[in-house]
C-alpha cells in the first residue's frame, strides 16, 4: 500500500487557509481535536495498564521458588501453561491499543480545489479516525478484562493448589 505524500496534505491545508472558515466549522474542529486528545490519553493509559498487567501476569513464572505464587515448570506444567495463556489476551489488548495509536487521519485532497470541499474532507477524515480509535479502544478494554480475569483465576488456582 502506497502512502500519499504529506506535500499534498500541506497544499490542501494552504488552500483551506486562504478563505477563513466559518466559526461553526472551527468550533466543530476544536471539539474533534479535544475528543482525539482524550482518546490519545486513554489509549496511552490502556497501553501502560496492559504493560503492568503483563508484568504482574508473569510473576508466577518468574517468582523465586517458595514464594506464594511461584510455579515449578517441571512439577506444575499445566499451571505454567495456564499462566502464560492468561497473558495472551493482554498481548492482544496491546495490539489493539497500538493499532489505534498509530491510526492517523487519512486525508486526501487530490482533485479538490474548493476550500469548503477540502474542509469537509478533513472533517470526515477526522471523524472516521476518532470512530476507528474508539472502536479499537473498546476492543482493547475487553481483551484486558479477559486477560486480567484469566490471570486472577490462575493466581487463585495456584494459591488453592498450594493450600490443599
Amino acid at each position: 500500500m502506497r502512502y500519499p505524500s504529506f506535500r499534498s496534505r500541506l497544499r490542501a491545508f494552504q488552500v483551506m487557509r486562504q478563505d477563513p472558515p466559518d466559526p461553526g466549522f472551527v468550533a466543530d474542529l476544536e471539539f474533534l481535536e479535544n475528543r482525539d486528545l482524550d482518546l490519545s490519553v486513554r489509549l496511552g493509559a490502556m497501553l501502560a495498564f496492559n504493560a503492568l498487567l503483563i508484568t504482574i501476569g508473569t510473576h508466577p513464572i518468574s517468582a523465586s521458588p517458595g514464594a506464594p505464587l511461584s510455579l515449578d515448570a517441571a512439577g506444575q506444567p499445566l499451571l505454567v501453561l495456564a499462566s502464560i495463556a492468561g497473558i495472551a489476551p493482554l498481548i492482544v489488548s496491546c495490539f489493539f491499543a497500538l493499532r489505534a495509536i498509530v491510526l492517523g487521519e487519512e486525508f486526501d485532497g487530490e482533485g479538490l480545489e474548493d476550500d469548503e470541499a477540502l474542509r469537509q474532507r478533513l472533517f470526515a477524515a477526522f471523524i472516521h479516525s476518532i470512530d476507528a480509535q474508539a472502536r479499537l479502544l473498546g476492543q482493547s478494554v475487553r481483551w484486558s478484562f479477559i486477560g486480567g480475569s484469566a490471570t486472577l483465576f490462575v493466581w487463585t488456582t495456584i494459591l488453592m493448589d498450594k493450600m490443599i
